[in-house]
């Protein structure tokens, strides 16, 4: 078949959409990725990318001229399956499954549940948008071939609206971060967070404990915004940051490979709650064990597997303590990052949700 994945929002190469998703299904179909990045078209490994261009004026202009621009390419290029990534294409989504095409939207988070933490919208009437943004998928949903949810939560909400709905993890890929098995005596007494450095990743807690813990941070990633840049230069901890900037995979890769503790302590919003990092299995594959927020969802994971210690992620005394005992107790974190690496293997792997994507695609009406 001949499948394009369109998105106006991600990078081209985002891990979920080009390398999970769109790379591994050049085994079997046709695919290509419309972005909007001002980047230019280019083949990619196997998979033809078109770009739309990068639309300035605000997000209501890309909203607006983002999502006209992708419908254009879409029906220039005429794909028998479209698949999408933003709530913000859901119109252009429905107007494809009139069209006769198969649709698929892939639903990364719980949308409804993240508009009550957007700071650019008034907080008096995100509860209204929240609604408006449920209502919307709601009646979209039952238009499309199917759905494809990051997590089971959100499957199981719109396995209500369209009964094709599937949940695919973004559990990791092994070939990847398999090299980090590394003697344990060789890596060096840090912590590491990778990934987008904002508040309500728990950043600021997580850097005010440094200065609690002693503890070395290796951080890795691409701030929000200047503000959160300048909270954490401020911070007592900032002088134990060591900030390696944005880097590629092979470099997740060596740098999960030169530490001991993986921080993962995202503030109890409403969209994390009921998520599953892809930043919390990277780092169990790693064999590090991990400090993490103690959402009700994660217990089965970091406490069933016993791979890392839960804390409250706003609570900078409590992840400084839960630091303090894995880099001072070397035989149980180093067993904790073997129970880590073992459930990963075991269970959340990316082969076998590709396995799942593949039948579904198979299987679509």
């Amino acid at each position: 078949m001949q499948v394009c994945h369109i998105t106006s929002v991600h990078p081209r190469y985002d891990i979920r959409i080009f390398i999970k998703e769109c790379q591994a299904l050049t085994a079997d179909h046709q695919v290509s990725l419309i972005v909007a990045d001002s980047l230019g078209d280019e083949l990619k490994n196997g998979v033809q990318i078109y770009d739309v261009g990068r639309v300035t004026g605000g997000r209501l202009s890309r909203m607006r001229v983002g999502a006209k621009r992708v419908l254009n390419k879409v029906l220039e290029i005429k794909p028998e399956v479209v698949h999408f990534h933003d709530p913000e294409l859901l119109g252009i989504g429905v107007k494809l499954a009139k069209l006769g095409y198969k649709v698929i939207y892939d639903v990364h988070e719980d949308v409804p549940k993240q508009v009550m933490n957007k700071h650019w919208i008034p907080r008096v009437i995100r509860p209204l948008i929240s609604k408006l943004v449920e209502f919307k998928e709601r009646n979209s949903a039952a238009k499309f071939s199917g759905v494809v949810c990051a997590t089971e939560i959100i499957a199981a909400r719109f396995k209500q609206y369209n009964l094709n709905t599937i949940a695919i993890h973004n559990f990791p890929i092994l070939a990847e971060l398999m090299q980090q098995d590394v003697a344990w005596n060789d890596r060096q007494d840090s912590i590491c967070y990778i990934g987008s450095i904002s508040a309500t990743r728990g950043i600021i807690p997580l850097v005010d404990s440094l200065a609690l813990s002693g503890a070395r941070l290796e951080l890795a990633g691409s701030y929000s915004g200047d503000t959160i840049a300048q909270q954490i230069k401020n911070s007592a901890g900032a002088k134990l940051v060591n900030y390696h900037g944005v880097i590629n995979r092979q470099q997740i890769g060596e740098l999960l490979a030169q530490v001991k503790v993986g921080m993962v302590t995202l503030l109890p919003t409403p969209s994390y709650l009921e998520s599953l990092p892809i930043k919390l299995f990277e780092y169990m594959l790693a064999g590090i064990p991990v400090v993490a927020s103690n959402f009700p969802l994660w217990y089965s994971i970091v406490e069933g597997n016993d791979c890392g210690l839960m804390v409250d992620p706003s609570d900078a005394s409590a992840i400084a303590k839960a630091c303090q005992w894995l880099l001072n107790n070397q035989d149980e974190a180093e067993k904790m990052g073997r129970n880590g690496r073992a459930a990963v293997l075991k269970h959340y792997t990316w082969d076998a949700e590709l396995h799942k994507l593949r039948n579904f695609y198979n299987e679509l009406p």
